[in-house]
């Protein structure tokens, strides 16, 4: 039996019945992370002496009758830009390369209690801007279906991570897609919850108002699973929400007969590839299907949604980021006057793509500019908020490409920023209007991944899950497995 394809609940339930112990399934996934991460650079840090010290406990606890948390055993991952006391927080940046906190983010504290192990911190796009994980300052992630091409990014090597069985499941932040796009690539089920669904505290920030902490998983139980844990009103972060939180495994299995799903026309024309759209249209079909019905409708504004989004982003980007000056912590340039120290520390720290949002952040904030860009700019996100506000009054949920594209080569747009941030088209408005937001696999082009998503209004999690699993039930493309080549052989 290969421990690491199989999915969290089935470990839970062999974990549970004493069929596995947690020290044998860490070191089942700790051994399956070190064949395959020459091929993929899914992790930054690794953690294996933690989580075996961490699964011993797990099992003594066991064998004491302590009742095990939720998720006691299961290995997972986070993206490194989730603060872990003790343990490095680099953000896939030279500027924080050394960096260690001194206290847990709040949803590593509940992942924690509820039992499950960090195996370690996974590679992303430096400051979590990119959409290939190619921007990271150590090395690029590659995709385990095909590793001459990118996992998507921001949250790249959380995606890769998954997909290739080094981890059961996984925490990515998502700011314009950055969880559903690699989800979409790798062929998994990746999940942004509602903006203050989750606490953002001890999430480095890139773009306040729109980050939002969610999972990647291999199926949509273990999404269900994993909501459980990290959903929930939090003291220390502001904008978390107090409304209450549902047991979302309630809402696995409930048939979908009658639920209304609208297609908007805008996410299926121009720049969607033909293989994407036609696999977004058998979807739909699937879901007529299993009862749903399925109505073609139109979001006219959401063709506003990338320019908000390349105004809004990096302004608030500009802001967060200001505070890594060399003065306080990370990475410094010795110089002889406090202006050269800002200048050479912020010119070497940061990575071309970090550097070029700033830069844009920081024009748009200017006081000749504030007015006519960064303002405008959120005066049209309130309309597209109140155009999806109007789609919800009509539908339970919206069906959409997660992506417009299979994945691509590395190196591929690397050169072309315009064309690598129009890979977050269909992405970017979930979080402009703080939706709710699932990627699922949809299908397959020449071997390379399609994914699926669908938005929901706020505080709707439960149904978009009740919606993803009666898809999957219906299809096969979740049980499907790349195979990555690991030291020159394929599989293990």
């Amino acid at each position: 039996m290969k421990l690491w394809d199989l999915s969290g609940h089935r470990l839970r339930n062999l974990l549970d019945q004493g069929e596995l112990s947690a020290q044998e399934l860490v070191e089942a996934f700790l051994t399956r992370q070190q064949n395959t991460e020459p091929a993929l650079h899914a992790f930054v840090t690794t953690t294996g002496p933690q989580a075996l010290a961490a699964a011993k406990e797990i099992d003594n606890a066991r064998a004491r009758g302590e009742k095990p948390g939720a998720l006691a055993g299961i290995p997972m991952a986070l993206k490194d830009n989730i603060c872990t006391a003790g343990i490095k927080t680099t953000c896939s940046s030279k500027m924080l390369a050394n960096y260690v906190p001194p206290y847990d983010a709040t949803v590593v504290k509940s992942l924690r209690q509820a039992g499950s192990i960090l195996t370690g911190k996974t590679n992303m796009d430096e400051f979590a801007m990119g959409s290939s994980t190619e921007n990271s300052a150590f090395y690029p992630t590659r995709n385990p279906w095909d590793t001459s091409r990118v996992p998507g990014g921001s949250s790249g090597g959380s995606a890769a991570a998954v997909a290739a069985g080094q981890a059961v499941f996984a925490l990515g932040s998502d700011t314009g897609g950055s969880i559903r796009q690699p989800a979409a690539f790798c062929s998994i089920v990746g999940f942004k919850p509602s903006y203050g669904r989750v606490s953002r505290f001890g999430l480095v920030a890139f773009a306040s108002s729109l980050d939002q902490i969610g999972c990647f998983t291999k199926d949509v139980t273990d999404c269900a699973a994993v909501l459980n844990v990290i959903c929930g009103r939090d003291e220390f972060d502001p904008t978390s929400v107090s409304a209450p939180v549902p047991d979302y495994s309630k809402f696995i299995g409930r048939e979908i007969k009658g639920l209304r799903i609208g297609l908007p026309r805008e996410f299926l024309q121009e720049g969607i590839q033909p293989a994407v759209r036609e696999a977004i249209l058998q979807a739909a079909q699937t879901f007529e299907n299993l009862g749903a019905v399925v109505e073609e409708t139109s979001l006219p504004k959401m063709k506003y949604a990338p320019a908000v989004y390349y105004v809004i982003a990096p302004a608030e980007a500009s802001s967060n980021l200001g505070r890594f000056d060399g003065v306080r912590y990370g990475f410094r340039v010795p110089t002889s006057d406090l202006d050269s120290l800002y200048k050479k520390t912020r010119s070497q720290g940061f990575g071309p793509e970090v550097r070029r949002r700033i830069m844009i952040g920081t024009y748009v904030l200017t006081a000749d500019n504030y007015k006519n860009l960064y303002q405008r700019a959120q005066q049209v996100r309130t309309l597209i908020i109140e155009e999806f506000e109007q789609a919800f009054s009509r539908y339970d949920l919206l069906l959409t490409p997660t992506s417009p594209a299979v994945p691509f080569k590395l190196g591929e747009k690397m050169d072309d920023p315009l064309q690598m941030y129009l890979m977050d088209v269909c992405t970017i408005p979930a979080n402009l209007a703080g939706l709710p937001a699932i990627s699922i696999p949809a299908g397959f082009s020449a071997g390379l991944p399609v994914g699926m998503q669908l938005m929901a209004k706020p505080w709707a999690e439960g149904t978009l899950l009740q919606a993803a699993y009666s898809f999957e039930q219906a299809t096969d493309y979740h049980q499907r497995r790349p195979a990555i080549a690991s030291g020159g052989v394929v599989g293990e």
